[in-house]
């Protein structure tokens, strides 16, 4: 693009479209690439979503006497509106309103008209849009962070409707395309937020900005030195009547939702299952009304999560989202909302956000432990003020963070890393494992350690490397003796425990120490050494760390 619009002096004109895309429909190419256009080149788009019936409309479309010249469903849906355009003689309101009636799926739309040149005409269903606007400019957008360097107004765009933007204004339509009115709502995340700030990337900047997350996320539900959950809009008697808590999330979230379970119901005493909203939604869940559905979404606009969240909603059972984006999809949609604030996080690989969800489930875990009576009053207060001391332990591991970018450069050409650990170290090696193959694409493998003689153990070799989690002091012995198992067998061993825990030494060839705290919250510090260590082997390997391949940093398709 920057050799064909002579980095941008080529084009005129007070509008422009564009889009950087998963690809859904055909292959990754200049073809299938956006924008897409109809015939005549009298409609351009581009387009966000997922079209179901694409196959059904262009072979309609190519009975009319339209041509297609990509595999994508993109260029289905501009044709569709193309010809509502041409059939009708109608505004492009008009048009847009007549294919979205016949369009099913999920969908964003972007769209200009040759006749319309200074104009840009927007719809959505199910997949994020936003619509920003500032001194005479509109913006459009699947997510705040794209447009915060140029505004902190937005609208929001419901299900279903159609936006004019133009000359500095943003004008709303229903489906019968009757105006309507829209609130302007303010983004409070600081502009400077989404800039590095000295770092060379936004992950490393963002692991650095988790004690502030964290701490910003506990003193928004913390007053007079105990919780309040007031805002979220569980009462105490809501909180009585839950009989089970279904947790729902995709990728980092849902190893949140891990951390929460074991504690949750440690503390007080409540059933969890966790469940991944791939599968949750295609299923028929057993859900009863004085069950608890939580949500978990840094976007708020996870379409599998936000589709889940409409499923137990249409069972008539109670839900909670967990979200870090105000006004976003989940947080309209759910009954009551917990917002993390992490502030924007702009690196594909979750570290922040991350951090910030699971202090919403200590924070609720000890809620519903000491309103439930599950709990004393003296074991409520020491939870959060071990809490509060979390931020200021994680400072104390990322200052130690070359020795892990030391052990890291040796693990540049490595094929194979493992993770084990149990209860809570379980999670954290989800987690970790993650974010290693994620960053760094080497393939990577989490396992509970006592499943590894179920079959696993026989994929150990020579060298390879085994990530031993063990913050939990009751399941300490069991997991050294799982990696004494390995190390037999050839494996090189990591151990990540807390100070004090030094005869690891004896087992371990590497070893990073945590500062100590409850066990129950040993996920929020253990995982910090294992996102230094996917950062630290990317950068070795010269990987884009920011924008790993294939990856988005909003799932907002199926």
């Amino acid at each position: 693009m920057i050799e064909k619009t002579d980095s941008g002096n080529a084009v005129s004109g007070t509008c422009g479209i564009g889009h950087t895309r998963w690809a859904t429909h055909g292959e990754p190419s200049e073809t299938n690439a956006h924008p897409h256009m109809s015939d005549d080149g009298n409609v351009v788009g581009v387009h966000n979503g997922i079209i179901e019936n694409y196959q059904e409309l262009k072979e309609k479309l190519l009975k009319k006497g339209y041509s297609f010249y990509s595999s994508t469903d993109t260029e289905v849906a501009i044709k569709l509106v193309d010809y509502y355009y041409k059939k009708y003689e109608h505004t492009p309101v008009d048009a847009i309103n007549h294919a979205m009636v016949r369009i099913r799926g999920s969908y964003a739309f972007a769209f200009i008209f040759k006749d319309y040149p200074d104009e840009i005409f927007v719809a959505r269903k199910d997949s994020p849009m936003i619509i920003g606007v500032s001194d005479g400019n509109c913006y459009v957008a699947s997510d705040v962070p794209a447009i915060l360097k140029y505004t902190r107004n937005v609208y929001y765009i419901g299900n279903m409707e159609i936006a004019k933007l133009g000359d500095g204004k943003a004008v709303f339509y229903n489906l019968d395309g009757d105006e309507i009115e829209k609130e302007l709502v303010e983004i409070k995340w600081d502009a400077q937020a989404a800039e590095k700030g000295g770092f060379e990337h936004f992950m490393m900047k963002e692991i650095h900005e988790q004690p502030r997350a964290i701490l910003d996320t506990l003193n928004s539900k913390l007053k007079d030195g105990k919780i309040d959950l007031s805002d979220v809009g569980l009462s105490n008697e809501d909180i009585k009547r839950i009989s089970h808590i279904y947790i729902v999330a995709c990728g980092s979230a849902y190893h949140t939702g891990v951390v929460t379970q074991y504690v949750m119901e440690d503390l007080a005493r409540v059933p969890v299952r966790v469940e991944l909203a791939s599968e949750f939604r295609y299923r028929r869940p057993i859900l009863d009304k004085d069950d608890l559905v939580i949500v978990v979404s840094q976007s708020g606009e996870t379409a599998d999560t936000l589709a889940g969240l409409r499923l137990a909603k249409e069972q008539g059972v109670k839900t909670l989202g967990i979200v870090n984006v105000v006004g976003s999809s989940i947080a309209r949609e759910a009954d009551n909302v917990f917002y993390t604030l992490a502030g924007p996080e702009i690196s594909v690989a979750t570290t922040k956000a991350y951090s910030a969800q699971l202090i919403a489930g200590y924070l609720l875990s000890i809620e519903f432990a000491k309103v439930r009576e599950q709990i004393t009053e003296k074991q409520y207060f020491e939870y959060i003020e071990e809490l509060k001391s979390i931020p200021e332990k994680i400072n104390r591991i990322i200052e130690d963070k070359e020795r892990i970018q030391w052990f890291a450069a040796k693990q540049a050409n490595a094929k194979d890393i493992f993770f084990v650990g149990r209860g809570i170290d379980y999670a954290v090696c989800l987690e970790g494992s993650l974010k290693l193959k994620e960053i760094s694409y080497i393939h990577s493998e989490a396992y509970a350690a006592g499943e590894l003689k179920h079959g696993t153990i026989s994929l150990i070799e020579d060298n390879i490397l085994v990530i031993g989690s063990l913050t939990q002091p009751d399941l300490f012995e069991k997991t050294v003796s799982n990696m004494v198992e390995c190390k037999s067998r050839g494996a090189s061993l990591m151990g990540l425990t807390t100070f004090g825990n030094y005869s690891i030494e004896d087992t371990a060839d590497f070893v990073v120490y945590i500062p100590k705290t409850d066990p129950h919250f040993a996920a929020s510090l253990a995982v910090v050494p294992l996102q230094l260590l996917g950062y630290y082997v990317s950068v070795a390997r010269g990987l884009d760390v920011d924008k790993p391949r294939n990856l988005a940093k909003s799932v907002t398709v199926e």
